[in-house]
């Protein structure tokens, strides 16, 4: 196929000067085939890669009908993630700065009173992750989304995979049926049935013609460890990795919110300077986070898969995954935070005896066979005992009450709508912790018994 530029697809001069601004100049495969159909006022589905320049499909042709006729509210995205939807945002200031564009983000974790001011002043566009918006719904009767041109559900597969179900319903209740619908993602296929029910028209679809779900620039490994010295292996693992390379940012996910904390205060502890970014801290703390990673002030981010969708971040050189994704839609989600828009990057997965039919189900999905990543098992054995009394001691620290302290609140609210007694079983989870965190605390005497020497295992960075 010949190769297209902006000016092929029909876009406004000064949308190209803007994007160029950003060191866009020539549109990727999923923008020159779905801006010119947006354009024609078809509701679109658009598959491809992460990194494919998804973000760009939709905003460049919503801002150009936009500044046709520029009214609020102009277009509603809603995306999964807080982090997405102010990643979003800022595309859309950049590249609609030149007409005064007008934008709020809404999410949780922000002051409510503050958000319905910015939606009383009738933004163009609106970014809202789906249960913060459904609150201002339930809370502002006011609220007009009548007239908006625009729908757009970005990662529209998480978004419509039935965690959100009750709060798109609530949000679909109060838009109009005469508008566009824009849905977008890298593993949308999954849901396509569903997707087309939701939309009612004939739409276009577009899905990357592609062999395999992960882009060629990627070099992708595993480490195989033993379940119990998991961390010791990952801490070599990144070590190995900076002995090769000592720039780019990493970024590590793992499985629960707690395992994120722990392990990110293990790291700090040995000598690697990282933030962590996950559900329980404050939302000013995971923007506060994210811009330190951005930014490269801090080159190494410990995540939850909170971060695994959409976010560009162009520095990122390694993808570790500590745990083995069970769902291989989310190993390519997390994968695609690193060689993106052409560039090269790395993933590896840290592999245990019991991950193997999780890896066989990923490789299958992604047509490629990981290959390993070697590292020295000596080299394993002489930190293990250090990462493992530091790891038990970051256990300790953890006040468990404060950082358990939201989620208890969630937790009670959905024992209660399943009918059961929140004090009974609040109870028995205390229990449950007390007794855990007791065996943790008799781990981390028997560790100061070995009169270790801290140091730092890391290298200087």
């Amino acid at each position: 196929m010949d190769k297209k530029s902006f000016s092929d697809l029909n876009l406004n001069p000064w949308i190209i000067r803007q994007c160029a601004t950003i060191g866009v100049k020539d549109p990727t495969p999923i923008q020159y085939h779905c801006i010119p159909e947006i354009l024609k006022n078809r509701d679109v589905i658009g598959a491809a890669k992460t990194g494919s320049g998804k973000t760009l499909a939709f905003a460049l042709p919503i801002l150009q009908r936009l500044c046709e006729d520029p009214y609020g509210v102009f277009a509603l995205v809603l995306t999964p993630t807080r982090e997405l939807a102010y990643q979003i945002a800022d595309q859309f200031a950049v590249i609609g700065k030149p007409m005064n564009l007008k934008h709020c983000v809404i999410v949780g974790g922000m002051d409510m009173v503050a958000q319905g001011r910015e939606l009383a002043k009738k933004p163009h566009i609106v970014l809202a992750t789906p249960g913060r918006l459904a609150d201002h719904i339930d809370s502002d009767e006011t609220l007009n989304f009548s007239k908006i041109k625009f729908l757009v559900l970005d990662e529209a597969d998480r978004l419509l995979g039935g965690h959100f179900d009750e709060q798109i319903r609530t949000i679909f209740k109060v838009l109009p049926k005469a508008k566009q619908t824009l849905f977008f993602s890298a593993t949308i296929t999954e849901t396509l049935e569903k997707l087309k029910e939701t939309i009612g028209t004939d739409p276009f679809l577009y899905e990357a013609p592609a062999d395999v779900a992960t882009v060629e620039e990627l070099d992708q490994h595993y480490v195989l460890t033993p379940q119990d010295v998991r961390d010791a292996y990952l801490v070599e693992t990144i070590r190995t990795f900076r002995s090769k390379n000592t720039s780019g940012n990493i970024m590590i996910f793992t499985d629960t919110c707690k395992k994120c904390q722990i392990l990110s205060m293990t790291l700090n502890e040995v000598g690697f300077e990282n933030v962590a970014l996950h559900a329980m801290i404050s939302q000013k703390e995971r923007l506060s986070a994210l811009a330190r990673f951005k930014s490269n002030t801090v080159k190494m981010l410990i995540a939850t898969d909170v971060a695994s969708r959409g976010l560009d971040i162009p520095s990122v050189q390694l993808v570790v995954n500590h745990n083995v994704p069970k769902i291989p839609k989310e190993y390519i989600h997390r994968v695609g935070r690193t060689a993106r828009a052409g560039k090269g990057g790395m993933a590896i997965t840290l592999v245990t005896p019991t991950d193997l039919k999780s890896l066989y189900a990923i490789e299958e999905r992604i047509n490629t066979k990981l290959t390993e990543f070697k590292i020295d098992d000596r080299e394993v054995g002489k930190i293990f005992t250090q990462i493992s009394v530091t790891e038990s001691e970051a256990h300790i620290k953890l006040d468990e009450k404060d950082f358990y302290q939201k989620k208890l609140i969630n937790l009670r609210k959905k024992w209660i709508l399943e009918g059961l007694d929140p004090d009974e079983e609040e109870a028995k989870l205390l229990k449950k912790r007390k007794s855990k965190k007791k065996k943790q605390k008799k781990k981390g005497n028997k560790g100061h018994n070995l009169n270790k020497v801290k140091k730092s295992v890391a290298p200087q960075i």
